[in-house]
């Protein structure tokens, strides 16, 4: 397979970058670990400061790119290595078998409504349930069934009810070589270690749950029916959110030691947003500084605090569980000078800052910076050139940022991509 360009990672950044490259005429690959293309991005609620609909703004990038000639997309694919030739690069790539054929596939979903195997949904961050075999979300691309062999009984009964009979139990990771003379870095980011501050028992207590969770308990088309905990379904009355959860602290051994940026600005949305369903004196925002970098995002910090929501700076020492699963907050108010105080919650969120992806594999000359993100040849003028000729980065491969800065850098590398495509032709 050879094409003028390949986007590793098929996030909102990842597409963006393939649909601006593969407008300029080049055959574009989009090379996505996941069984779709959408990324984080689709399993957000909103997005600020709009309190636009995330999917609205994902599902049709997504479906421009899949109709979009010049665009091969290559989902449920890991890349095992890559090569430098001359000219370009040769990547390895796996492709991980769906046990399902994708151009026979329909999506009619019949193969999950039979299916007898019930397990949690990683898309759900394991909040909700799934099949052992479905289409991964509603909007998927390709809208294609995956089957996950570890967890499937082999009952048979989803391939008697498959109409297009494309169930394939037999079916085996394929290996596929690439060539390319460009590649754009789009590898997105993870979030930090639930328990990286032992004293919050986020892997421990089921009522302290990060942002990405949180998303889904307020997205429409979550489990959770709008305001739902986890631990026993409870209607959420009371929260509060934790700024800088185990990051910039010394106190612990995992410590994220820079500002991922977005926190407090997804933290103070979700805020927002709760502030039309519950109390907001009920609404608890615990952080050491808000950051309020972008566009607009000052006055939505402003018009959120007036909503009447505690905005309480001090750090949280400490989260304990009680008897009826609520949970108590010891906290020292900072700004107030009232000493220490607890607070009791249905519900805590703790934003994690965002570090990068584990699936990142070295690509030549491309060095990491500090953090151990892609780092940049000019970082202050043209941040989306890597340390090697020929490979580009975009959005939070490169460092935290937000969603409009990683389209915004997307569109850079795909500019970037095509001057040096013209200059090698």
């Amino acid at each position: 397979m050879k094409f003028d360009s390949v986007i590793i990672g098929g996030g909102i950044t990842g597409v963006q970058s393939a649909i601006d490259i593969a407008d300029q005429g080049y055959q574009v690959a989009i090379i996505e670990r996941e069984p779709s293309i959408g990324g984080k991005m689709v399993t957000l609620a909103k997005v600020f400061p709009t309190n636009d609909c995330s999917a609205c703004i994902a599902t049709p990038l997504m479906s421009s790119a899949n109709s979009n000639p010049n665009i091969t997309i290559l989902t449920n694919c890991e890349v095992e290595q890559v090569h430098e030739t001359n000219p370009g690069y040769r990547l390895n790539v796996t492709q991980k078998p769906r046990f399902v054929r994708v151009d026979d596939c329909i999506g009619c979903t019949r193969c999950a409504d039979v299916c007898p195997v019930v397990i949690e949904d990683p898309w759900e961050y394991n909040l909700g349930v799934r099949k052992a075999i479905q289409v991964p979300f509603e909007t998927a691309i390709p809208g294609v069934a995956v089957l996950i062999p570890e967890l499937c009984t082999f009952c048979g009964r989803c391939a008697k009810v498959c109409p297009t009979e494309c169930i394939d139990y037999l079916d085996e990771p394929e290996e596929l070589t690439i060539q390319t003379q460009t590649l754009v870095l789009a590898t997105g980011y993870e979030l930090g270690q639930m328990n990286a501050k032992k004293d919050y028992h986020g892997d421990e207590y089921s009522n302290v749950i990060h942002s990405l969770q949180m998303e889904r308990i307020m997205a429409p088309n979550g489990h959770y029916g709008g305001l739902l905990r986890p631990s026993d379904g409870k209607r959420i009355k009371s929260i509060a959110f934790v700024l800088c959860a185990g990051s910039r602290d010394k106190s612990i051994d995992v410590n994220i030691d820079y500002c991922s940026r977005v926190c407090c600005m997804y933290s103070i949305k979700q805020a927002n947003l709760l502030a039309e369903k519950i109390d907001a004196e009920n609404i608890y925002l615990f952080y050491m500084d808000i950051r309020s970098f972008g566009k607009g995002y000052d006055e939505y910090y402003q018009a959120t605090e007036d909503k009447g929501i505690n905005f309480v700076k001090g750090k949280v020492a400490k989260i304990r569980e009680l008897p009826n699963k609520n949970l108590m907050l010891r906290y020292e108010d900072i700004e107030r000078r009232q000493g220490v105080h607890e607070q009791e919650v249905d519900l805590v969120v703790l934003a994690l800052g965002m570090v990068p992806s584990s699936t990142n594999v070295v690509y030549p000359g491309v060095d990491l910076g500090e953090d151990k993100f892609y780092a940049s040849a000019q970082p202050k003028i043209n941040p989306s050139i890597s340390t090697q000729q020929g490979i580009f980065i975009a959005g939070a491969a490169a460092g935290p940022k937000d969603i409009v800065d990683a389209i915004a850098q997307a569109s850079a590398a795909a500019m970037k991509a095509g001057v040096y495509l013209i200059k090698e032709v």
